[in-house]
């Protein structure tokens, strides 16, 4: 993709081309770029039709149903916000007031389109050229333009003194290889800038890798793990009034009743929520589940044996350093300090761990472990690990399993050892 090729595809001619590769997209791609050229197509035009309708159904599963207007890059389709994430977000910011944003490094236009439906006027900067006009090409498809616009230019150099509130997702990828950059002080802008921002606009929050290390998270912030789903998807910075605890695991669904800015559950704070809600085609924010648990992330679990069910932390907890405030809530223990597994004689309904009921405990050993799996007929495994070094598939393939019943084995340490436990989940 480069500028030539986006103002081709926003031509009618270009709009007609997209609807036809939208049609052969997921198919064999040499197939396809022959069909779209033989309804006349030039060549250049059906290549670039083919890879945004590809792009466009990878998207759905950030975007949902809005993806198949808008423009992407490989690169910032991977790093763009989950709309689920983006949303809560913007809902979050709107709860306290903020009425208009800076969104230092808006990328694609993510974070800066949930801002928009949910009222706020957005005034984004992007470095990259093309990335700048993707993103304005989604505002315009999006119906949002009045509320969000872009500058090309650099995000250190954006006046953020007229806005109420700062966001920044610092690039954490090296401009022409894609390559990951693991030291912030590397980041663009650099980390030393965006952790200023919330020095000169109180409201300020901003988007970091899930593996960030704690010693860098400013002593007064909020530092919020997010998973979708169970998965870890980021993490984030709120600063200034924004922060209202040192540590919090937010859960991210798609089931449930309306939930507010912050997760209880009732209609959305504000009438333009509402609106958004309508904007996404029937109310996906209205499905979305959120689901919470907060802490100094500083407190440190009992340790005691192994117990009768085996909790699996959800991520974003154990990112959070919020182990020990779950093991508190589920009266759970650890069985090795530095493992996060937490162990109970009671099964507690929980969004933020997976129970399972443990059948077995032995020191591992394959001769012993292939011994018992067979005994019990066990022909299909589910593999979980913490604190071993074992590959989970070379160990299914050793096991060498016949029988035709289910189990779950995880591997992990208690008091230092490596053990194996024989595990069923609990429904």
């Amino acid at each position: 993709m480069d500028l030539e090729q986006l103002a081709a595809l926003r031509t009618p001619e270009g709009s007609a081309a997209l609807a036809t590769a939208a049609r052969l997209a997921g198919g064999d791609p040499l197939r396809a770029a022959g069909a779209l050229r033989a309804t006349g197509v030039p060549a250049g035009l059906a290549a670039a039709a083919l890879t945004q309708a590809e792009l466009r159904r990878r998207a759905v599963g950030k975007f949902g149903p809005v993806a198949a207007g808008m423009f992407f890059t490989r690169a910032g389709l991977e790093q763009a916000t989950r709309s689920v994430v983006a949303r809560r977000r913007a809902e979050r910011l709107r709860a306290v007031g903020v009425d208009t944003l800076a969104d230092l490094g808006c990328g694609l236009g993510a974070d800066a389109l949930a801002a928009a439906r949910a009222g706020i006027r957005v005034y984004g900067v992007e470095a990259d050229p093309l990335t700048a006009a993707l993103a304005a090409a989604n505002a315009e498809a999006a119906g949002l333009a009045d509320l969000f616009t872009v500058t090309c230019g650099d995000a250190t150099a954006f006046d953020v003194s007229g806005v109420d509130a700062v966001f920044c997702d610092p690039a954490r990828r090296r401009a022409g290889t894609g390559r990951r950059i693991f030291d912030p002080n590397s980041y663009s802008p650099p980390w030393d800038f965006v952790t200023g921002l919330a020095h000169r606009v109180p409201n300020t929050v901003v988007k970091v890798a899930p593996g960030l290390d704690h010693a860098l998270i400013p002593a007064d912030a909020e530092a919020e793990w997010v998973s979708v789903d169970g998965d870890l998807v980021e993490a984030a910075l709120w600063c200034g009034p924004l922060a209202h605890l040192p540590r919090r695991a937010t859960l991210l669904g798609k089931e449930g009743p309306p939930v507010n800015a912050y997760g209880r559950e009732g209609h959305p704070s504000h009438p333009s929520e509402r609106e958004a809600a309508r904007q996404h085609g029937g109310g996906e924010a209205a499905r979305q589940t959120v689901h919470q648990l907060g802490g100094s992330g500083m407190a440190e679990a009992a340790v005691g044996p192994v117990r009768r069910f085996l909790y699996d932390p959800d991520p974003a907890v154990v990112r959070a350093h919020l182990v020990a405030e779950l093991g508190a809530e589920l009266d759970a223990t650890l069985a090795d300090p530095s493992i996060a597994y937490l162990y109970a004689d009671t099964a507690t309904v929980t969004p933020f761990a997976r129970c399972l009921e443990v059948t077995d405990v032995l020191p591992f050993s394959l001769k012993r472990l292939r011994a018992l799996l067979r005994e019990r007929r066990v022909g299909r495994v589910e593999i979980l690990k913490r604190g071993s070094a074992l590959e989970p598939e070379q160990l299914r393939r050793d096991l060498r399993l016949t029988g035709d019943q289910p189990a779950s084995l995880v591997l992990t340490r208690v008091a230092g050892a490596p053990t194996t436990l024989l595990c069923r989940p609990v429904t």
